[in-house]
């Protein structure tokens, strides 16, 4: 019989915040597969590495984190065909994906490939909006509020748009396009209502207004926005 893929999220960063669902599978896996920056460490490697057991096999997916889409394909390719040579041989396969493995995770490049032909359990995570919402002590949502989440890479003028015709906003992946994102909410008058954090939960996390925010911002790094008188009161 085939072995079993487990999904696994990490959450933000804390090893605190995984799971005791989590933490079991990765504690009893006889083999763990996750991406790293290729050529560079696994930050999804480094928040379980306290628990990944001694001996057990380990399947590193060196993803280029590059604009072209062909690349990190590919090395999705590769790590999908080790993964599926470990389930034949009746191994389960615990895969670490750091957040939520189905919110812009990792994980679901995985899946797509392999859900088809294995059985799959996804195990869910703590996401970086829960936790940067919590690290700024902003509530998101209340009532009938809705809640607007968009990557930073979008055009300006996309950005804008939904930017305007949101309540409460979640900008994640950040990164490079951070002046391009401040100009946006200052230009629409909501500076004041921004919050920036990077790293979330970790020991050198930033939470801070946006206005006051580091001329550049980390790949993990989020914008948070609310709208109007505070709803939760």
């Amino acid at each position: 019989m085939s072995g079993v893929l487990y999904g696994v999220g990490l959450g933000p960063g804390d090893p605190d915040l995984m799971t005791l669902r989590a933490h079991r599978l990765i504690a009893g896996a006889q083999v763990v597969a996750y991406p790293s920056l290729a050529g560079g460490a696994s930050f999804a490697r480094s928040i379980a590495a306290g628990v990944i057991a001694k001996g057990a096999r380990e399947i590193v997916m060196d993803v280029p984190m590059t604009v072209a889409r062909g690349p990190a394909q590919a090395a999705y390719d590769t790590g999908a065909a080790q993964i599926s040579a470990a389930l034949d041989q009746g191994d389960d396969v615990v895969c670490l994906c750091e957040g939520d493995p189905f919110f812009y995770g990792s994980f679901m490049y995985l899946f797509a490939r392999l859900a088809d032909k294995y059985r799959v359990e996804v195990v869910p995570g703590v996401t970086s909006i829960t936790t940067c919402a919590a690290r700024a002590g902003m509530p998101l949502a209340a009532r009938n509020e809705r809640l607007t989440v968009l990557p930073g890479p979008l055009p300006e003028a996309e950005l804008r748009a939904r930017i305007d015709g949101a309540e409460s906003v979640a900008i994640m992946k950040v990164g490079r396009h951070l002046e391009k994102i401040r100009a946006v909410i200052g230009d629409l008058g909501l500076m004041e209502r921004a919050m920036y954090i990077e790293r979330a939960s970790l020991p050198d996390e930033v939470v801070c207004p946006l206005s006051e925010a580091p001329e550049k911002a980390p790949y993990f790094s989020m914008i948070l926005l609310t709208k109007g008188a505070d709803p939760w009161l």
